[in-house]
């Protein structure tokens, strides 16, 4: 062998020698829209009526962007590239897998929503301050962490977002916002030096941080308490990100801070990229220290639900209300991933579906057993994608009628059923979805949660799950009733409209429900619940393909590494 030929030999073991095709430029053209979008604005500082117009194209570009990733991956299986043409785990990797796009395309859906509600409620002064360039920055960053491959490079893309979602959150500069902002960057701080450290521990174990590396790796190294102990801090550093018990105190104290819109991002997103984190990690990665840490969840599940739903009823504000719903939905979430895997049969449409599609996508094993291995991860997943679109919907919808009582004080509210009857039933759509109550799509990932906890032997867990839904259902008819059936107040019916609804827009920055502008999203988010409630099959058939594929992560090792799974 001649010298050239040693050196392309080396190169063709090191690097990506042929020519990318059109699917690596799809895996990285949401961050790359994101990113100059975001410079295009700041270029464009000094002409602001050009910022609402250029972020709604370049949101619904993402959206676009997102929903091609998603149809290549449901076509073709899991997709991946290696950055700069170095082959992993050398390179840097960007992953496509089932679960991604499912986080992926609805994060581009809620992101386009919120971009289109605040041309009505962000002011000029605000939009000089930044708020389009931030929001793309928050979608940069929850999109590569939805994508990337690589254990360092989630910390990047989490801090990418935790940078945005800063600049986001401190608009304005009032000072409640930026006491809620101190709490904020603390605890995620914090959250992202336990993130790093575990990150180089993992490096020193491994010397890799390719997440399809350390999975086969971690697969071969058995009863080492070295694994138990990672696992154990990325579940310390992911539930501070996605503010499950006990440390979730900070968000309460901090979304009801900014404006509306703003608090809607981060409810829908935030917390939920924090959950995309520990899924990828606890159980794809360390399936059997998930194993070992199952109760310590299920305990945390069960807590974070309780803590959530007590908080919702002890209070009289509508936003400090759903700032604890969301803390609910964590614990749900949790609930599915605490949940081992257990077998029953499969009966259902919903389960019979999702086990032909399985069956077709080629994966080992008869199609029916692969879901209902995954039931609960599934509920989980199901679970996740709902409660990105219902808690984005009712914080939009919880600005437009703080907008028209001119105030969220539960004390305050009233009379919005009388004035806006259409807008009312759209918040009780939410409400009832939020709450778990068909025929929307709250119900069905919680039945799922529920059969999953009792055909695993943890009739506790069910338990805890349907009494923190009798709790928020509780907490949410309350708040239905105070600020929409009854009557207005006598105080706030006596004072001049005009005055109220001044002292809304300046201390909201809320639109008036009668701009289209305005019910656009709120219509397009309701159409989601509803038409999900109502047909169910399609997004269960998605979350057990991407329960199952977590599980067996056969198509997302193979697609990086071209090896088989351990």
């Amino acid at each position: 062998m001649t010298a050239t030929q040693s050196i392309e030999e080396m190169l063709r073991q090191a690097m990506v020698l042929e020519t990318a095709d059109y699917r690596t430029w799809l895996l990285v053209l949401p961050v790359i829209i994101c990113f100059l979008f975001g410079a295009g604005l700041l270029m464009l500082r000094r002409q602001m009526h050009w910022h609402a117009p250029v972020a709604v194209v370049g949101l619904v570009l993402l959206l676009a962007a997102d929903i091609a990733l998603f149809a290549e991956v449901w076509r073709n299986g899991t997709l991946a590239m290696a950055m700069g043409g170095w082959k992993p785990p050398y390179g840097i990797s960007f992953v496509a897998d089932m679960t991604s796009v499912l986080f992926l395309t609805v994060a581009g859906f809620v992101g386009l929503a919120c971009g289109i509600y605040a041309i009505a409620s962000i002011d000029q002064e605000e939009r000089r301050y930044g708020f389009y360039p931030f929001l793309f920055m928050l979608m940069a960053g929850v999109s590569g962490a939805f994508l990337t491959g690589d254990i360092f490079n989630l910390y990047v893309w989490f801090e990418v977002m935790l940078i945005g979602s800063f600049g986001l959150l401190i608009l304005g500069s009032e000072r409640e916002q930026l006491d809620g902002a101190t709490k904020y960057c603390f605890l995620n701080l914090i959250g992202a030096t336990v993130f790093l450290l575990t990150t180089g521990y993992i490096y020193g174990t491994f010397g890799t941080l390719n997440m399809a590396d350390i999975a086969v790796k971690a697969a071969a190294v058995e009863g080492d308490g070295t694994l138990l102990t990672i696992a154990a801090l990325f579940l310390v550093a992911f539930s501070m990100k996605a503010a499950a018990f006990p440390l979730n105190f900070w968000l309460p104290a901090s979304y009801h801070t900014p404006r509306f819109v703003v608090s809607a991002l981060f409810a829908g997103l935030l917390t939920k990229v924090g959950v995309y984190g520990l899924i990828r990690v606890e159980l794809m990665l360390f399936p059997p220290e998930r194993g070992g840490l199952g109760m310590v969840m299920a305990w945390m599940a069960a807590l974070t639900m309780m803590t959530g739903a007590l908080g919702a009823l002890a209070q009289s504000d509508m936003r400090r209300m759903l700032n604890y719903v969301v803390i609910t939905g964590i614990g749900t979430i949790l609930a599915g991933m605490a949940i081992p895997p257990f077998l029953e049969s499969a009966s259902d449409s919903i389960t019979t579906g999702a086990a032909s599609v399985l069956s077709n996508r080629g994966l080992e094993g008869n199609g029916a057993e692969l879901t209902t291995l995954a039931t609960g991860l599934a509920g989980a997943l199901f679970y996740a994608i709902h409660s990105i679109v219902v808690m984005t919907a009712l914080y939009l919808a919880a600005g437009v009628a703080a907008f028209r009582n001119g105030s969220s004080s539960l004390h305050e509210m009233g009379g919005l059923w009388r004035r806006n009857p259409i807008f009312s039933v759209m918040f009780l759509v939410l409400l009832l979805a939020v709450a778990g109550l068909p025929p929307f799509s709250g119900f069905w990932p919680k039945m799922l949660l529920v059969r999953a906890s009792v055909s695993a032997d943890l009739p506790w867990l069910a338990a805890v799950i349907l009494l923190s839904g009798l709790l928020i259902t509780i907490a949410c008819i309350r708040a239905f009733a105070l600020a929409f059936w009854r009557p207005l107040p006598a105080l706030a019916a006596a004072a001049d409209v005009g005055e109220a609804r001044q002292i809304a827009e300046e201390t909201f920055r809320a639109p008036p429900p009668g701009t289209p502008v305005a019910l656009v999203p709120l219509v397009a988010l309701c159409i989601f619940v509803i038409a999900t409630g109502l047909w169910p099959e399609w997004l269960a058939k998605f979350s057990y393909q991407a329960a199952a594929e977590l599980l067996q992560p056969r198509g997302y090792l193979s697609s990086i590494l071209e090896v088989s799974a351990p």
